[in-house]
């Protein structure tokens, strides 16, 4: 028996089987239609049925006036149906796309919420599917993108579910008129000036009119294509391991990538393995922006080239590209005196110093690179710093940041470079804990 032939109650329960064992199911509560079924199928199973504990979440946006009311509704819905709701109010962003900003804002409240171990249930169906297809083709979106969206994905500390992406709207419809529920209507649902409000209202009914099974072929249209981006994504990961190899700079804390295993690539299967590797990283580039790898990837071997990207910079040093973002792209405040060297000293956006060994006399003084620099080594005389950052192979964005160790105005160290770090001039060490990646995002 095929799934659509099963009633509802028991389609749902076969698609959150393996999901059972979860601490917590939270429902991504809007109070309309779609969330108001799911909310009243989970609730009336619970029942009869041994679940998770069930909590719903309402994200309050404050974007219209009649907005203010729904927190109560849902209150009440949820009252009755005897599960706990968490109201959440956000702050939407002003943007290009308030669609997107709103949908920003809500994830982000659903991240927040999110525990180990539990799941979000959202109520998207077979016709969102639909339409997002159609709207995700229609701006020229590859093979991810028109996968549409997936049944399932991380989401913070847990995980994000649609389990009912394989339910039509009208089901839903017959759902809660055969159980007399109420629901709100969003105003903002018959504008047409929203993208996918046009799609729903204009054009899908006339597409409907002219093949009736649109819906369901494009949904199923959209379960191909996400079979076929997992098809990419084993590729990206075997393309990535070939590229994955330890640098000697690892310290960093930074992700990067060996070059030449990717430039041997095709140039589809190179913009392949870097969307799969940049995609957790930031908002992927359009295709008239790939041009900007193919400028980094060719540059000249001294060239230092640098690919900006929505959310950080892919750097190009040491045959490796570097992913950098955060504080890695902010500016330096000054250095200053290190009044207690036996002491680890935190650097204002810049990491950890701290010296092993018999630590040298003070007053030391912790500074930065600015050109013409000049460090006394044994047996080799006085030597450029410049030269020396050269011989270490130091990426040329590392360069501005390495904390350098003064005393009276002679350069003593530059922190975690071998023979540079003081262990040529005594027997004690300069170390720098950059702050990790994760740290430094915006």
């Amino acid at each position: 028996m095929s799934r659509s032939n099963i009633d509802l109650p028991a389609r749902l329960l076969l698609n959150l089987a393996s999901w059972r064992n979860a601490a917590t199911w939270r429902i991504a509560f809007s109070g309309g239609l779609d969330s108001t079924v799911l909310l009243h199928l989970l609730a009336t199973l619970s029942k009869t049925e041994y679940l998770p504990t069930l909590n719903a979440i309402h994200v309050h946006h404050g974007l219209q006036a009649v907005a203010d009311t729904w927190p109560e509704h849902c209150r009440a819905v949820c009252a009755v149906l005897g599960v706990p709701l968490q109201v959440v109010r956000v702050q939407v962003q002003p943007g290009a796309s308030l669609e997107r900003a709103a949908r920003d804002a809500r994830y982000h409240a659903f991240t927040e919420a999110l525990q180990a171990n539990e799941v979000l249930l959202t109520a998207q169906h077979r016709d969102d599917q639909a339409e997002t297809l159609l709207f995700r083709l229609l701006r020229g979106a590859g093979v991810r993108g028109l996968s549409g969206m997936p049944r399932q994905r991380p989401l913070g500390k847990g995980h994000l579910l649609r389990p009912m992406l394989d339910v039509t709207r009208a089901e839903l419809e017959a759902y809660a008129s055969a159980h007399d529920l109420s629901w709100i209507e969003d105003p903002s649902n018959q504008d047409r000036q929203y993208s996918r409000n046009y799609l729903r209202h204009q054009v899908l009914p006339v597409l409907i009119q002219r093949w009736p099974q649109a819906v369901a072929t494009m949904a199923r249209s959209a379960t191909h294509l996400n079979e076929a981006q997992g098809l990419l994504e084993e590729l990206a990961d075997m393309d990535l391991r070939e590229a994955s190899s330890a640098s000697e700079f690892a310290w960093l804390g930074l992700r990067s990538l060996e070059l030449a295993p990717l430039a041997h690539l095709s140039d589809a299967r190179q913009r392949n393995a870097l969307s799969h590797w940049l995609e957790p990283l930031t908002r992927l580039p359009d295709t008239d922006h790939w041009s900007g790898w193919e400028d980094l990837r060719d540059a000249t071997g001294d060239a230092c080239p640098v690919w900006r990207l929505a959310d950080g910079e892919l750097h190009r040093a040491g045959g490796r590209i570097w992913w950098l973002s955060g504080h890695w792209l902010r500016p330096l405040p000054g250095a200053g005196v290190w009044l207690d060297p036996a002491s680890p000293l935190a650097i204002p956006g810049n990491g950890v110093l701290s010296l092993t060994g018999q630590i040298p006399d003070g007053p030391l003084h912790i500074r930065y690179r600015e050109g013409g620099e000049v460090m006394a080594l044994p047996g080799r005389g006085h030597r450029d710093l410049k030269r020396l950052l050269n011989e270490s192979a130091v990426p040329s964005f590392v360069r501005g940041r390495l904390p350098l160790l003064y005393k009276d105005g002679q350069l003593l160290a530059v922190a975690n470079l071998k023979g540079l770090d003081g262990g040529a001039l005594g027997d004690w060490h300069l170390h720098w804990q950059p702050l990790n990646e994760d740290q430094g995002l915006s």
